[in-house]
Order: structure tokens, then C-alpha cells, then sequence
């Protein structure tokens, strides 16, 4: 069966024609909306109306064109088709130049409405959609990667404020480009220390020689070189927050010195005996489970331990594909600011893209590819929904994983329609308990994401 294609307000005068219309609209999988008379249809238009309005020009009262200027006062983007009589073409000419969306001669063939009328909705959907990610942009006022509506970033969102004013260590763990930095950026920011230094240090890229000195300082003449006294990261970060990305890649050694800097709050800068006390926040970032002995591999059990007073974890973009359309729209336009370019809007392909794409690169990828769109970089968008076999076009996806990312929807979907409610959710989908926690398990999904979701326990 066909998706649902959304609502069509049909008006005309004429019982029989609606009723031959009600049953072609429903066979093409729209959700006809019918009105005898301009009047009472709009009263059920807003600007929020998600499809097009079908309307006779020549109807008692209020006709088509008087019925099209009052849509157009209420929002010019909802699509306005006309069915006109022959002699009402000029005037349906005119209405076209005046922003109605099409017209359509009496008697019209079944193929050429229905055409118009897909055209319409998409194009309705993606003006809606463009507005929805423009407002979302607005909301987050720099919170930027943490939008999103995923039950999982909704509770980043709520931990990230109780814990923000603590003085706890914190652990991130997240896939490369989710977002480690910006979410230790918010718990600084949200904090008491925000008057204070936010200092960041990427573990993995200093060489071994230097990170000892970059974190603990050193005196003049401490080692070959050391001219003149340094300050080291973690005394420069004394009243503000410490963070510290690929914590796995520190040497044991330097781990071991960390680890007393944690329990004392104290350092020793190389070259002196003289101990200093630091007051600090630690954030520490991962993109590997520490918990496991076989991923942490060298990485010290005890320093883990005293690191994860709170972990935190960042989804990667695939486990939350809803929240992709609203950071493409922000990083777009910020894109297109930085850059000078005119503003844009998502287009059909472009948001084929975004929800086919798996986006290993995570946040990082998807903002690089909006600066390429902001750019015009992307000089043919079909081209990355369609497998042109050239180089540089990305691949179609494959029948299977077409099938893989439609069922992973439909799961999430049901889930937040039930509240994770297992039962109900199976029951609804027709499927045993066991084949569809072997498909939560197949798609990263986790009903109790959906339990605690707050709007969900507010609708309950």
C-alpha cells in the first residue's frame, strides 16, 4: 500500500462531484477534506494546513478567486489549485500570476489533478518542514549539537541542567564528531564556573614528549628548553572546567599523575616539589566504552572508575535520524550567513539524503555537508538519491538497507506512540516478543528511551 500523502481540502458546490472526488483522492492515498462552499472551508485553514486547497472558481457566494485571495492573506505558501470552465481560463491566468499554484480546465483527466496535487504536497510539506527547522534553529540560540526531539537528547538535555552546577567529574563517551566538546561547553557555560577558564585538551593529539608539561606546567630549567616558567592546562583551568578529549589515548604513566591530581585536587609542575591547590572540574571525553577490559585495553580500571562519577552518553546521528532535518537547517543557515550566501531552503533531494545517508562523520560530517550546500558545492543534489556510477556521486542505497532504515522507523515510531509500552508495541506490529528485541538489538533502539521520555509521561 502506498504512504499516506497527507490532506486535500476539496470545495465545490456540487454534491456528486465531491463525491466522485472523495473516492479518487482516497485511492491515491490523500486524506480528502470536503466543503460545499468557500465559507466553511475557511474556517478549517491556518497557516499550520499541511496540504493543498482544490477549489471551483464559480460557486454561489463566496467564489474560488475570493476563497484564493483569503487563503493567501492566511499563509501565500499553502498551494491553491483552481478547476476552471472554459471561460473562466483568463481569469485563472490571472489568479497564477497572482501566486495560485495551478489550474485545471473542466473536464479534467483523473492523472493530470492527481499529478498537480502530488506536486503540491510536497512542496507544502517542504515549506512547513523548512519553517519547523527555522524555529527549532531559534529555540536552541547556540545550544547547537543538542537539538532534537529523540527521547535520548531529551534526557542529555534535562541531565546536562541538574548536573551542570555540581562540582562532579563527568564522563562523555560519544563516536567521533557527535558533539563531546560542545556538550562540555554547556556544562561549563550552565555552571558557577562560567566567570572562570574552559580549557580544552585533545589527549591524543600532543606527542608523549610535551603532554606532561601542557598539562602539569613546568619551572624554568626543568628540562632541556624550558627557558622560562609555564602554566600548565590544569592549573590554568583552576576555577573553571578541565576538559579532556580522547582520554584514552594518555600513557599509563601520565594516567597514574592524573589520577592523584583527581583525589587531591593538588599538582606538582616538573622542575619543582611544590605542590599547588587546584580547584577544577574534570570532563573527560571518549568515543570508546571504558567500561570494557577489551576496548579500554591500557587504560587504567581505577582512573576510570574515578572519572565516571557521571557518564554521559551522546547518540550518534543514526540512532536518532528524526533530529537530522533540524541541525541540517540550522547549520545551513549558519552557512550561509559565514559565507554570504542567500538564504536556503531544504529541497525533496536534499532531504533524501540527509535521512538515507548513515552519517558515520556524525555531527561533524552532516555540518561539513551543509557548508557545501551553502556553497553550491553540490551541483547536482539528485544525483545523491540516484547512483550514477561517476565518481564523486554517492551510491544508492541498497534494496536492503531501504528495508533495514523503513523498519527502524516504523519500530521508533510505534514506540513513541505506545511509550515504549513493549506489549502494546508488538502486539500493534504483529511480531513475537523475541523477533523484536532481536530487532531493537539489530537497529540500536532501546525501548526504555521512549519510557522516559517526558512528553510521552506527561501525555500518560
Amino acid at each position: 500500500m502506498s504512504a499516506e500523502k497527507g490532506p486535500v481540502i476539496f470545495v465545490d458546490d456540487d454534491e456528486d462531484l465531491l463525491r466522485a472526488a472523495k473516492q479518487m483522492l482516497e485511492l491515491a492515498c490523500f486524506f480528502p477534506i470536503l466543503f460545499r462552499s468557500a465559507e466553511t472551508a475557511l474556517a478549517r485553514i491556518d497557516k499550520d494546513f499541511e496540504g493543498p486547497v482544490v477549489s471551483d472558481i464559480r460557486m454561489p457566494g463566496m467564489n474560488g478567486l475570493q476563497l484564493f485571495e483569503r487563503v493567501k492573506a492566511i499563509d501565500p505558501d499553502i498551494p491553491v489549485v483552481l478547476i476552471t470552465g472554459h471561460g473562466d481560463v483568463e481569469l485563472a491566468v490571472a489568479a497564477i500570476k497572482d501566486g495560485a499554484y495551478d489550474f485545471i480546465s473542466k473536464p479534467y483527466a483523473t492523472e493530470r489533478l492527481l499529478e498537480t496535487l502530488h506536486r503540491a504536497s510536497e512542496k507544502r510539506h517542504l515549506v512547513l518542514e523548512n519553517r519547523r527547522l527555522k524555529d527549532a534553529a531559534a529555540r536552541s540560540a547556540g545550544d547547537m549539537p543538542l537539538i532534537g526531539e529523540a527521547p535520548a537528547m531529551k534526557r542529555l538535555r534535562k541531565t546536562l541542567r541538574q548536573i551542570a552546577d555540581t562540582n562532579v567529574d563527568v564522563l562523555v563517551e560519544g563516536e567521533t564528531g557527535t558533539g563531546k566538546e560542545v556538550v562540555a561547553e554547556l556544562l561549563h557555560r550552565w555552571s558557577k564556573r562560567r566567570t572562570k577558564p574552559f580549557v580544552a585538551l585533545n589527549c591524543g593529539a600532543l606527542p608523549e614528549s610535551i603532554i606532561e608539561s601542557e598539562l602539569f606546567g613546568h619551572e624554568a630549567g626543568a628540562f632541556t628548553g624550558a627557558q622560562r616558567r609555564r602554566i600548565g592546562r590544569i592549573e590554568h583551568s583552576n576555577g573553571g572546567t578541565l576538559f579532556l578529549d580522547e582520554i584514552e589515548s594518555m600513557s599509563p604513566p601520565l594516567q597514574v599523575k592524573l589520577l592523584r591530581v583527581l583525589e587531591t585536587r593538588q599538582i606538582t609542575p616538573l622542575g619543582t616539589n611544590e605542590t599547588r591547590s587546584i580547584d577544577l572540574r574534570v570532563v573527560a571525553a571518549t568515543k570508546v566504552d571504558l567500561a570494557d577490559p577489551a576496548t579500554r585495553r591500557d587504560f587504567r580500571e581505577d582512573l576510570y572508575f574515578r572519572l565516571n562519577v557521571v557518564k554521559l552518553r551522546i547518540p550518534p546521528l543514526r540512532e536518532r535520524h528524526e533530529d537530522i532535518p533540524a541541525l541540517f537547517g540550522h547549520f545551513l543557515e549558519r552557512a550561509s550567513k559565514r559565507f554570504g550566501q542567500p538564504e536556503q531552503e531544504m529541497t525533496a533531494a536534499v532531504r533524501d539524503h540527509l535521512m538515507g545517508h548513515n552519517w558515520p562523520g556524525n555531527v561533524r560530517e552532516l555540518v561539513h555537508f551543509a557548508d557545501r550546500v551553502a556553497l553550491g558545492l553540490e551541483p547536482a543534489l539528485e544525483t545523491l538519491v540516484v547512483s550514477t556510477g561517476k565518481s564523486g556521486a554517492a551510491p544508492s542505497q541498497s534494496l536492503a538497507e531501504k528495508v533495514r532504515r523503513y523498519e527502524a522507523t516504523v519500530i521508533r515510531e510505534a514506540l513513541q506512540e505506545h511509550c515504549g509500552d513493549v506489549q502494546q508495541v508488538i502486539e500493534k506490529l504483529r511480531i513475537p516478543r523475541k523477533t523484536f528485541y532481536d530487532k531493537l538489538k539489530r537497529h540500536g533502539i532501546s525501548s526504555a528511551d521512549y519510557r522516559e521520555d517526558r512528553e510521552c509521561s506527561k501525555a500518560s
